[in-house]
């Protein structure tokens, strides 16, 4: 006999998704993707990401708001009107999470911030993500990633020694953002299980890129020296990074005296296992530039895939540098499903990002497509007890 499916993990919750462009988008998908029912409130003009991508599609919204928004539903309410603003508390009384973006204090202003909501709602489980939090000397401050990346140190670590402070490729404040707002949520969720009370959650880019610098900040406290640039070193351990051989860069790790040893018996390096810059770790990391040096002589003479193939086989960690293209095309991301293509109504066949966790016992799918602007209206307000209205009442 066959077991019934088990339901996912958040089914029966309902998360009011309040936020635009990518740390709230991004973090109620994942609630979606685990089961929660989803409501995206958009402004008149909708999320600016459907429009502000820059990704030219067969309708009107982006390939960005795409990947950000699976397993919600839409509907347009506008809170500057009176209808609208009592609308979205109708919609709130029936929520267990509310997740926003706006600038801190707009929602209060408005008459539809936390303070209003908690009355409403006393269970509400509230989260504010902002650039720099709801206080302190700098709560004001816009929140775009590349602001919290300059400010919580991030920049001044990212590049090359002789580099300009850069930008970290991937959007690590806004995405770390999104993870840490999904980790208290689902703990408060839990708290709220046993107390019954609801509670206020302040996420911040900045304090989500400060969270990320571990080693960093630890090397900064124990030496007292404002850590820089070492391109793709480690600040712990030496060797580990990117190294040139024959035909471009692959990365490996030989981050211990053992792994140490059994690098250069491979190269058939002796001197350099004895040699006094190099016999420890620590003296590894203080003559790190002249080491990789002496070690790219020998990487050199093959290509990435022959030393990376050689190294694996020893129990060295290696491993290829990919672009998307290399990164998304593989076998092994085909395996785990990181190319994860849903149905849409308008664009048809569209890729997206696969789920970065699997759960075996209750697996996630794609249950919605991304929905388009206003989508859900009517079924939404049917469910909150109020006429069917026209799409543009609130809009």
């Amino acid at each position: 006999m066959t077991e019934p499916a088990r339901k996912l993990p958040l089914e029966g919750i309902r998360v009011i998704d309040v936020s635009q462009v990518m740390a709230g988008p991004f973090a109620c998908m994942l609630l979606g993707d685990l089961g929660a029912d989803v409501i995206k409130v958009e402004p008149p003009t909708g999320d600016q990401t459907r429009s502000s991508m820059g990704f030219k599609m067969k309708g009107d919204d982006s390939l960005g708001f795409i990947a950000m928004n699976r397993n919600k539903r839409s509907i347009v309410i506008d809170l500057k009107s009176e209808e609208g603003r009592e609308t979205y508390l109708k919609l709130v009384e029936t929520a267990d999470v509310v997740i926003e973006n706006y600038r801190p204090g707009a929602l209060s202003r408005l008459g539809v911030g936390y303070d209003v909501v908690s009355k409403i709602n006393p269970k509400i489980i509230y989260a504010s993500i902002s650039g720099f939090g709801q206080s302190g000397p700098w709560w004001e401050r816009p929140g775009f990633d590349l602001m919290a990346q300059a400010a919580c140190g991030v920049m001044s670590i990212t590049g090359h020694p002789d580099s300009p402070p850069t930008k970290a490729g991937a959007p690590v404040a806004d995405i770390g953002c999104s993870l840490f707002t999904v980790y208290a949520v689902l703990s408060a969720y839990i708290g709220r299980e046993k107390s019954g009370e609801g509670q206020y959650i302040d996420a911040s880019l900045y304090e989500a890129g400060l969270s990320f610098a571990v080693w960093d900040i630890c090397d900064y406290w124990g030496t007292g020296r404002i850590p820089g640039r070492i391109g793709t070193g480690n600040r712990m351990a030496a060797p580990y990074q990117a190294v040139q051989a024959s035909d471009g860069h692959f990365v490996f790790g030989a981050n211990n005296d053992r792994a140490f040893g059994k690098l250069c018996a491979l190269l058939e390096r002796p001197d350099l296992v004895d040699h006094p810059d190099y016999v420890t770790n620590a003296k590894r990391l203080e003559h790190r530039e002249a080491l990789i040096v002496e070690l790219e002589k020998s990487f050199r003479t093959r290509t990435r895939e022959e030393w990376v193939e050689t190294l694996l086989a020893a129990g060295i960690p290696a491993g290829p540098i990919l672009d998307y293209a290399e990164a998304l095309g593989n076998e092994h991301a085909q395996a785990r499903g990181m190319v994860m293509p849903i149905d849409h109504p308008v664009e048809g066949r569209v890729n997206n990002i696969g789920f970065p966790v699997k759960l075996m016992g209750t697996p996630q799918e794609v249950r919605r497509h991304p929905p388009l602007l206003d989508e859900h209206r009517e079924e939404i307000l049917a469910e909150i007890g109020l006429a069917r209205q026209g799409a543009s009442e609130d809009a």
